[in-house]
C-alpha cells in the first residue's frame, strides 16, 4: 500500500484512541480499530504513519504491528496466550548453565543470578538451576505465580512481553523488565550471555553481528512499547 493520506491524528474514542488518516480511523488487518490504551502510544503510533513516505513499510513501524497483534490476535484469547508465555519459565534460559569454561560459568552466574534472586524474591519460591541441557523440573507453586503475572497482564502488555520472552528465552527476563526490575540493556545483556562470550572468544561475522543487532532493536522496541502502553 502507498501513501494516500495528507494528515495524521488520533481521536478519542470508546477503545481507546485511535489513529486517523485525513479525518478516518486506521483498521487493522482484521478490519478492527487501531486504538491505543495510552495517548502517549497513540501518539506514537500516529509518527510511525506520519513518518511514511511512497510505499507502507510495515517493518518500519514496530509499534503498529505490537498494537494489531494485541487487537487481532491477543485479545481474543488473552488467557491462553499469557499461559504460552508463562510456559517459558518450565525452562527458562537462566536455569540452565554452562558446565564450563569457568569463564563462561562466572559470567553467566554475574548476570543470571541477581534475577533469579529477583524471581526467587517476586514469587516466594525457589527456582533449580542445572548444568547442562537436561530438563529440570521446577516447582509448582513458582511456575504457578508466573502463570498469575501473566495472566494478569492486559493485551497490548503481552503483545510487549511476546518478543521479550521469545528472544531472551526467559519468562523471568521478561517480566523483571515489566516490573522495572531491570534495565532493558542489562536485560538484554543478560539474554545474549552465551552468544556474547563465544564471538568474544572466538570471533563472528557481519551476518551474525547484523542478525543479534536486529533482535537486540526488537527487543528495545518491545520495551518502549510496554511503557507507552501503560505498564
Amino acid at each position: 500500500m502507498k501513501r494516500f493520506w495528507t494528515t495524521t491524528g488520533i481521536e478519542t474514542g470508546d477503545n481507546g484512541f485511535a489513529v486517523v488518516l485525513d479525518g478516518r480511523r486506521v483498521r487493522t488487518p482484521r478490519g478492527r480499530t487501531l486504538a491505543a490504551p495510552t495517548e502517549a502510544l497513540a501518539r506514537a503510533l500516529a509518527a510511525e504513519w506520519d513518518a511514511v513516505e511512497g510505499e507502507v513499510r510495515p517493518l518500519a513501524m514496530p509499534f503498529t504491528g505490537f498494537s494489531n497483534a494485541a487487537i487481532d490476535i491477543i485479545a481474543d484469547d488473552s488467557e491462553g496466550f499469557a499461559e504460552s508465555l508463562a510456559r517459558y519459565a518450565e525452562s527458562d534460559l537462566l536455569c540452565y548453565r554452562a558446565e564450563g569454561p569457568r569463564p563462561l560459568v562466572e559470567v553467566q552466574a554475574k548476570h543470571w543470578d541477581p534475577l533469579l534472586r529477583w524471581a526467587e524474591a517476586r514469587f516466594d519460591c525457589p527456582f533449580q538451576v542445572t548444568e547442562g541441557l537436561l530438563h529440570v523440573r521446577q516447582p509448582e507453586t513458582g511456575l504457578m505465580r508466573v502463570r498469575a503475572a501473566f495472566a494478569s497482564c492486559a493485551p497490548f502488555t503481552l503483545a510487549a512481553l511476546s518478543p521479550m520472552v521469545t528472544l531472551s528465552g526467559s519468562a523471568i527476563i521478561a517480566l523483571s523488565v515489566a516490573e522495572c526490575a531491570v534495565d532493558v540493556e542489562a536485560a538484554w545483556a543478560a539474554a545474549v550471555i552465551d552468544e556474547t562470550w563465544q564471538a568474544e572468544n572466538w570471533g563472528e561475522d557481519a551476518e551474525a553481528i547484523a542478525h543479534r543487532s536486529g533482535r537486540r532493536q526488537q527487543f528495545l522496541e518491545a520495551e518502549r512499547f510496554l511503557r507507552l502502553a501503560g505498564a
